[in-house]
């Protein structure tokens, strides 16, 4: 499937298309979220979240790394990851990423960091600055995700 554009001219409106797309969320499925700092990755991951049914606070996991969410205050387990400050590629392994696919899924801010390891599986959303100041998010979509996007 060839990439596709999604165009939020807020961070409301970036939320809300993190909505749509956790709820058409499945066990297994990872996301990254691919953009400068301020991009609004973490909003976006938010919006995810709630798609989920997660109603509480949600931090960034810039410190933490990995901040994990699971039944019942969502419909299925999500790993939050944020991997900035990570430095070397054996960090990854202290992390237990494949672990939060086994019943539930993964976003991952900063993909960069994972080098080429779930390239080929990873619903990878690469976020820009418009030039009006909106964002606009242009995925590529692997099989996983035919029938479940582009996002309604």
């Amino acid at each position: 499937m060839p990439d596709t554009q999604l165009a939020a001219a807020t961070p409301d409106a970036m939320e809300a298309l993190g909505r749509r797309l956790g709820a058409r969320l499945q066990s297994g499925d990872i996301v990254t979220l691919q953009g400068g700092l301020g991009a609004g990755k973490t909003t976006f991951a938010r919006g995810v979240l709630r798609g989920l049914g997660f109603a509480a606070d949600v931090p960034s996991p810039t410190f933490a790394i990995l901040q994990g969410y699971e039944p019942p205050e969502t419909r299925l387990s999500l790993g939050h990851v944020d991997l900035y400050r990570i430095e070397q590629p054996d960090e990854l392994d202290e992390l237990g990423l494949d672990d939060w696919l086994e019943g539930g899924a993964l976003v991952i801010e900063w993909p960069e960091r994972l080098g080429t390891l779930y390239a080929d599986l990873a619903l990878a959303i690469h976020i820009d600055t418009a030039d009006d100041g909106g964002r606009l998010l242009t995925a590529r979509v692997p099989k996983s995700w035919e029938g479940r996007w582009p996002l309604p």
